[in-house]
């Protein structure tokens, strides 16, 4: 009976010891899970941290990028505007020498028009055209047809009419006008060569002309535009030594001091 009773208090101490062991060995189990999973996540907050980090410095790379950008564009209008006030006063400019041109251009012809002897060119020295025939008024109608495109600015109508007038009239008494009109218009197209031929025409027609003296000044105008300083200071001293007294020569006289 005692024996009994031992027995059983032995079965149930390892029974209970059993238990104990088993009981240790699951809660490690959990406990070194918990621990894995705790790292997993801290692993993924690390992970996910650095991704937001880098997306931090990508967007403030970016935003850089941008603003450069933008620093760029407000310059490049900057320059824009700049360049836009200054073409605006460029053309400010150049409709200003345009007016100043017209009005030059137009006091040349009324001087010329109203100088002592232009009527005299005609041949008889009161203003107005002989009468020989119907030749005369031809003559005078297509010089100023010719001259009448030149006063509306039409440089490259007045060539032709003054060429085609020298061609059908080369003995006229219009004729050596004619040529420094022709000259005239060619210098207003930029035509420098062709202009210095027919100025230098009427100096060897009519050297004693009343308008050889300009002739001379506006070769010596060409030779200053085609760059030619040598040719044009040479012009000008023969303008002075030829027509002392001319109002060419005192414009020439102004010319020759610059280029010096």
């Amino acid at each position: 009976m005692r024996m009994n009773s031992l027995r059983a208090a032995v079965l149930a101490l390892c029974c209970v010891a059993g238990q104990g062991a088993q009981a240790q060995l699951f809660g490690d189990d959990q406990a070194r899970q918990a621990i894995l999973d705790l790292r997993q996540r801290f692993d993924q907050s690390i992970a996910a941290q650095n991704r937001l980090v880098e997306e931090n410095a990508q967007m403030r790379r970016s935003m850089l990028d941008l603003q450069q950008q933008i620093e760029s564009l407000r310059g490049d209008l900057a320059r824009s505007r700049g360049q836009e006030e200054q073409l605006t006063r460029d053309i400010s400019e150049l409709k200003k020498a345009q007016v100043e041109s017209q009005r030059a251009l137009d006091e040349r012809v009324r001087k010329i028009e109203t100088a002592p002897g232009i009527g005299a060119e005609a041949g008889n020295g009161n203003g107005t055209m002989p009468l020989p025939g119907e030749g005369s008024a031809n003559e005078k109608q297509d010089y100023e047809a010719a001259l009448a495109q030149f006063r509306a600015g039409d440089f490259t109508g007045a060539q032709s009419g003054f060429a085609s007038f020298i061609k059908r009239y080369p003995r006229s008494a219009l004729a050596p006008s004619a040529l420094l009109w022709l000259g005239n218009a060619q210098y207003a197209t930029r035509n420098y060569k062709e202009a210095i031929t027919n100025f230098r025409s009427l100096l060897t027609a009519a050297p004693n002309h009343q308008r050889a003296p300009e002739a001379m000044l506006s070769i010596a105008n060409c030779q200053i535009e085609l760059k030619d300083t040598r040719a044009a200071r040479a012009t000008l001293e023969s303008l002075l030594k030829t027509y002392p007294q001319s109002e060419a020569a005192q414009a020439g006289k102004e010319r020759l001091a610059r280029l010096k």
